[in-house]
């Protein structure tokens, strides 16, 4: 961060002795997660996902009746053995699924910010080539900034305008 910092200042130095430079900030993260893209992404990754976690739920449910079915006392040894072999087979199964979920949704998110996260790259150019800017900076490395140099809403709504939401 101290080394960004300091080529900031350095080419606003150099800069200055020369002409003035434009500088805007933004946060870059707050951008893509306020887009209407990003926001249709997150339903439609819930409602891609949501069997699964009702699969979850359900696997969840028959493992609390067959610990219940354990504690009630009415199980002969013979009962007791096969609900508890039946009991672990369900808990290796919920096991499975929700690695599986937690990895199919890792690896959606993934491919939807590397996508969004290119897009909103192409966009802030754009919006800096419109301003005539020499640097964009990401808040999240910058100490301090005047509210005049963000361009977070700005280049929200010019993703939203790029990349409308279907």
């Amino acid at each position: 961060m101290n080394k960004l910092l300091f080529a900031v200042v350095a080419l606003a130095g150099i800069g200055a002795a020369n002409a003035q430079v434009k500088i805007a900030v933004i946060n870059t993260q707050k951008a893509l997660l306020d887009t209407e893209d990003m926001k249709k992404a997150q339903l439609d990754l819930e409602a891609k996902f949501k069997p699964r976690q009702d699969q979850m739920v359900k696997v969840q449910k028959e493992l609390e009746d067959i610990q219940t079915q354990l504690q009630s006392g009415k199980l002969n040894e013979a009962g007791t053995q096969e609900i508890t072999a039946e009991g672990q087979r369900k808990q290796r199964d919920l096991q499975r699924i929700q690695q599986d979920l937690q990895d199919d949704v890792q690896a959606a998110r993934t491919e939807i910010l590397q996508r969004a996260g290119t897009r909103m790259q192409e966009v802030v150019k754009k919006l800096a080539d419109e301003k005539g800017l020499d640097i964009v900076v990401d808040s999240t490395n910058t100490v301090f900034y005047k509210a005049t140099f963000e361009i977070t809403t700005e280049a929200t709504a010019a993703y939203n305008k790029a990349y409308p939401s279907k």
